[in-house]
């Protein structure tokens, strides 16, 4: 499922974003939303992230929300090669994103399905390292690929 969701224009190779709310004002841009819908995703972000943090440590963040703006589950990929205080849970800047949104209507549970299908390969691509020494898009998007052929 995570794989139909990976899509290159989806990607931030090399995020600009310097605090929290930065990372995701720039992880919703991909969406694109209108000004006023875009307002909306990040609102329920900053909702979310005031429960608690969803900067899980080890580099990786998965900040996801449920909003009416959207009609199907989108993921966005970012990768900081500085780190962005995200307030992880190791205390540890972050370096890679997955934004999932998704409708608050979602009969197949894609939503939860993609949410966990990401944790495995946050995990996994943690063991491999190589999602910060790819050297351009195309190398960073193919290794997205090739974890989420494997998860």
């Amino acid at each position: 499922m995570i794989e139909e969701l990976l899509k290159k224009d989806r990607i931030i190779f090399n995020m600009e974003a310097k605090t929290k709310d930065e990372a995701l004002q720039e992880l919703i841009k991909p969406l694109n939303l209108s000004e006023e819908r875009r307002k909306v995703v990040l609102e329920a972000l900053r909702k979310r992230e005031a429960i608690g943090s969803t900067g899980i440590g080890h580099g990786i963040a998965i900040p996801h929300t449920r909003s009416v703006v959207l009609d199907s589950v989108s993921l966005v990929v970012g990768r900081s090669k500085d780190g962005v205080d995200f307030d992880a849970l190791d205390g540890k800047p972050v370096h890679l994103f997955f934004l999932l949104v998704a409708p608050p209507n979602d009969p197949g549970t894609k939503y939860l399905i993609t949410l966990g299908e990401v944790a495995r390969m946050a995990k996994k691509l943690i063991e491999k390292n190589a999602y910060l020494e790819a050297k351009d898009e195309d190398e960073f998007f193919k290794i997205l690929k090739e974890v989420a052929g494997e998860v």
